[in-house]
């Protein structure tokens, strides 16, 4: 196992830190990814490391998708959002109305342009800094699964609006289950391309069915 260096610690902390602020009303656990993005290219600099192995390697990505094995886990965001919104549809139609103002409040919730290219860039945000960084450098100390359990929780607890109880919770183990997904996709490809892919896919599905709704 690696040794993990000072300075990604200080920022894996920050960023654990961070990931609470949502829960008591400060709502500036947004600025984790502004952290990790920055970070992660901080960190590549300081270590001259190529971008190849980086966990954000261009050239890597067809390789990573001639895997047919990855594309299991490429779709399994969108089967999980599905079975969401048809169990909130049928018992919790309050959470789409909650889910659609909490991500409104970043990005517009329609088909355009411009809030396609947000989703996209929020998505490659998220997977940078959780998965390129956080993740990449907890590897070096923490076995995976514990890895995954404790970046996925603190993924959550960034995406928490305050609300209904039920609903809430509701939402939140759906977003702790396909950052596992995420967190699982960035492990076997290795590369932040491929992560953001899925996690863009299914957010966009996720945005389609709300508004066919």
């Amino acid at each position: 196992m690696k040794n993990i260096k000072t300075l990604p610690l200080i920022i894996i902390a920050l960023m654990a830190t961070l990931s609470f602020s949502n829960l008591f009303g400060l709502n500036i656990s947004s600025a984790c990814i502004f952290i990790g993005v920055a970070f992660f290219f901080i960190n590549k600099a300081i270590e001259k490391q190529p971008m190849k192995g980086s966990g954000l390697d261009l050239k890597a990505i067809g390789a990573n998708l001639k895997d047919r094995k990855i594309w299991i886990w490429l779709v399994l965001p969108i089967v999980t959002d599905a079975v969401c919104v048809i169990i909130s549809k049928l018992f919790l139609p309050q959470y789409i109305e909650y889910e659609t103002a909490r991500a409104g409040a970043f990005v517009p919730v329609e088909l355009s342009v411009s809030s396609v290219i947000l989703f996209f860039v929020f998505a490659l945000g998220e997977e940078i800094a959780w998965r390129a960084f956080f993740q990449n450098q907890l590897t070096k100390i923490l076995p995976i699964i514990p890895t995954l359990l404790f970046s996925s929780l603190l993924f959550t607890l960034g995406h928490y609006k305050a609300g209904n109880t039920i609903i809430v919770v509701y939402g939140l183990i759906f977003t702790f289950i396909n950052s596992i997904l995420y967190g699982v996709i960035f492990h076997k490809t290795k590369n932040a391309w491929i992560s953001t892919f899925s996690h863009f896919t299914a957010n966009m599905f996720e945005v389609i069915v709300f508004i066919l709704i």
